[in-house]
């Protein structure tokens, strides 16, 4: 199998080299893999032929590529981004990789100006799964949540590791601009994106490019563009081909594949709970909006079943995700701290016994390893609820003690309140409530 960062050319086979009399074998779990992300993405999985695109280039020996051109695997599907915009997808083929081009020399890792190349064969042949998304989105912004949310997908459906450092997700954006009303520009072609912050960069970049040269009356050429992470911008590597330049005809040595009725629904009970779904499932139980940033963080961690766990053992589920977005971000999809310890310090919380602040004291030792329990850490820390009258007569002192702050927030100013918990939570050594503290400042503000 390949694996990123192995010795160059370590990883390669007889088809890889394209030596003569080697033949192509269709990889069934590569077939299976590829349906499961086109089931995911709400594709129709279809009868597919592969095809050969031929073109001559250092890192595909053979000189063509196994892809898929007229009848792909998948096809017809779309994906819903959180803000509810839907994309759709045009198709999810299967082919095989190519291998990897390394330019030295030249300052910018091109091959223009390079001193020369080399090239590494490792992942040549592996199989890939290009998904064509539909032209539906219309800002950086929109591409990074299609990107986050594809990966996400891939992610939870096992078919990749998803790491677009390592190269094995990889997005080509296509960018084109138009005035309002107009038909679809020409599009370029973005490569060498490699992280979800670099695709919103290259398409900005890339869009006012285009939109400098529509308004010095210049046309958009049709290009392949490299993304330049130093440089912030894109660069040419080619005028763009059409799909007449790669003669696309019917791979010989491969017959066309039929999936069963049967086969693509065993792969589809074989699906877990998407994303999406998840995070609705979440945010219901919690009383929240499916894009909060504390549902969507816990979901992309992937301990959305430990919170549900916490919710089971009698805890406060929004106190829970707080907790969890805040303090759980090094600990995994299952966290060591017992569910029910969880639930305890909420209830903890809730009930009043502690603050916010003892909350978060208390769950660092569980954290830490304390298998005490809540409770028992609290007592050991001396946190003791406060008696109402106590603090009230601690707001009457931060009052005396901060008349400025006080006039100002009298005054509508909600600022000021902050130098008036502040005073009281320094009284109280962090003891005080601070929703307590803040109710009792309204009630005096009248």
């Amino acid at each position: 199998p390949n694996r990123f960062g192995d010795e160059p050319n370590t990883n390669i086979d007889p088809v890889t080299l394209g030596l003569p009399g080697a033949l192509p074998v269709l990889n069934r779990h590569a077939i299976e893999l590829a349906m499961r992300i086109g089931l995911a993405l709400n594709c129709t999985v279809q009868r597919c032929a592969f095809a050969r695109k031929n073109y001559f280039y250092p890192d595909m020996p053979t000189s063509y590529q196994i892809s898929q051109y007229e009848d792909p695997l998948n096809v017809d599907g779309w994906l819903d981004l959180p803000d509810g915009t839907r994309v759709g997808i045009e198709r999810a083929h299967v082919e095989q990789d190519a291998g990897k081009s390394t330019h030295v020399g030249g300052g910018e890792g091109r091959v223009h100006g390079a001193e020369h190349s080399l090239i590494d064969l490792n992942r040549a042949g592996v199989p890939l799964v290009e998904i064509v998304s539909r032209p539906d989105i219309r800002s950086p912004e929109q591409a990074k949540a299609y990107v986050g949310e594809l990966r996400a997908i891939l992610l939870a459906i096992g078919a990749s590791d998803a790491k677009m450092e390592e190269g094995s997700m990889r997005v080509d954006a296509n960018v084109s601009v138009r005035r309002p009303g107009d038909q679809y520009g020409t599009r370029c072609e973005v490569k060498n994106v490699n992280s979800v912050r670099s695709v919103g960069r290259a398409i900005e970049y890339e869009a006012r490019r285009q939109i400098v040269l529509i308004e010095s009356g210049e046309p958009v050429r049709q290009q392949t563009r490299h993304w330049d992470e130093g440089d912030g911008r894109t660069h040419t590597l080619r005028d763009k081909e059409d799909a007449d330049d790669y003669r696309y005809f019917l791979e010989p040595d491969l017959v066309p594949l039929d999936p069963s009725a049967e086969w693509i629904e065993s792969v589809r009970a074989g699906l877990p709970m998407l994303p999406a779904a998840r995070r609705a499932r979440l945010a219901d139980a919690a009383g929240l909006q499916p894009d909060s940033e504390a549902v969507a963080v816990v979901v992309e961690r992937g301990q959305d079943d430990y919170a549900f766990d916490v919710l089971a053992a009698g805890g406060d589920l929004q106190r829970a995700l707080v907790h969890l977005q805040q303090a759980f971000a090094e600990v995994g999809a299952s966290p060591t701290v017992p569910a029910a310890h969880l639930a305890e310090l909420t209830a903890l919380e809730t009930g009043g016994r502690l603050t916010a602040t003892q909350a978060k004291q208390v769950l660092t030792e569980l954290l830490g390893g304390d298998a005490s329990g809540p409770t028992a850490i609290a007592d050991r820390l001396g946190f003791e609820a406060m008696d109402t009258s106590e603090l009230a007569a601690m707001v009457d002192e931060a009052i005396a003690a901060q008349p400025d702050a006080w006039a100002k927030f009298c005054a509508g100013e909600g600022k000021a309140m902050g130098a008036l918990v502040g005073h009281v939570m320094k009284s109280s050594r962090g003891q005080a409530d601070g929703k307590l503290v803040t109710q009792l400042l309204n009630e005096r503000k009248g």
